[in-house]
């Protein structure tokens, strides 16, 4: 009874208006529970569908496990854990860039097309991270350098390589694909949005003085709609194929 007493005198109160760390707990919850979901339904599924649920899994588990950390070092330091948070995306956005050619190899997708993506996307990441972090001085020519990768991939997916697999698979495979490259275009944009506005000289040398507590609380929110609707719209996708079959 004594230790878990001191456990508890240990947990801090979030405060009424932190919402930053809120959103950092709910995120981190709303992630797990969604790992958990996928995990447990893959049974339903044959190998073929497995993987893409699988990692779908794997990307909201990650993030929960970044997000439970990132909410206590928010409440010890109180500044925006820019670095785990910039871990945690060079993790996850690779991995969905992967569902991509996941579902479309039955319409014959490469491998080469995957590594093009997950090339791209750690290209956006890493650069941003430059912008943001080390040499901010030089925030708006990274900026620009991670905002091309980002548009690079919005190109191969909406009509490059990518799009001609999902036209060629038809069907469940190219209404999945549809749904996935919206949120690829309009929930990444989240990401260079944030950087412009959260990032001294994120717009050619110009500085919007956005809090960054208010990016926080942004980014929070489109992490969890973006990591777990991208998982959703793949589990569909594998329910749909699953009962076809």
């Amino acid at each position: 009874m004594s230790n878990f007493m001191y456990l508890l005198a240990d947990v801090s109160k979030i405060a009424n208006d932190d919402y930053v760390g809120f959103t950092f707990f709910v995120g981190s919850m709303a992630m797990m529970a969604a790992s958990a979901f996928f995990f447990l339904s893959l049974n339903q599924f044959d190998s073929k569908w497995r993987t893409s649920v699988l990692v779908s899994g794997l990307i909201t588990f990650i993030a929960a496990v970044h997000y439970f950390y990132m909410r206590d070092y928010w409440d010890a330091v109180g500044e925006s854990p820019t670095f785990f948070r910039y871990v945690d995306w060079v993790l996850t956005v690779p991995l969905m860039c992967v569902e991509f050619f996941l579902i479309l190899r039955a319409a014959g997708a490469k491998k080469s097309l995957m590594w093009k993506l997950i090339f791209w996307s750690v290209v956006m990441l890493v650069t941003g991270y430059f912008g943001e972090a080390v040499q901010p001085d030089w925030s708006w020519q990274w900026g620009l350098l991670s905002g091309i990768a980002y548009f690079i991939i919005v190109y191969m997916i909406w009509f490059g390589e990518a799009k001609k697999l999902a036209e060629k698979a038809g069907g469940n495979v190219l209404a999945a694909h549809k749904v996935l490259c919206w949120f690829v275009l309009v929930g990444w944009a989240i990401y260079p949005v944030g950087y412009i506005l959260g990032t001294p000289g994120g717009l050619f040398g110009y500085d919007f003085g956005v809090d960054a507590s208010f990016m926080d609380v942004v980014y929070n929110i489109g992490d969890a709609v973006n990591k777990i609707g991208f998982g959703l719209v793949v589990y569909s996708l594998a329910v749909k194929s699953t009962a076809k079959a």
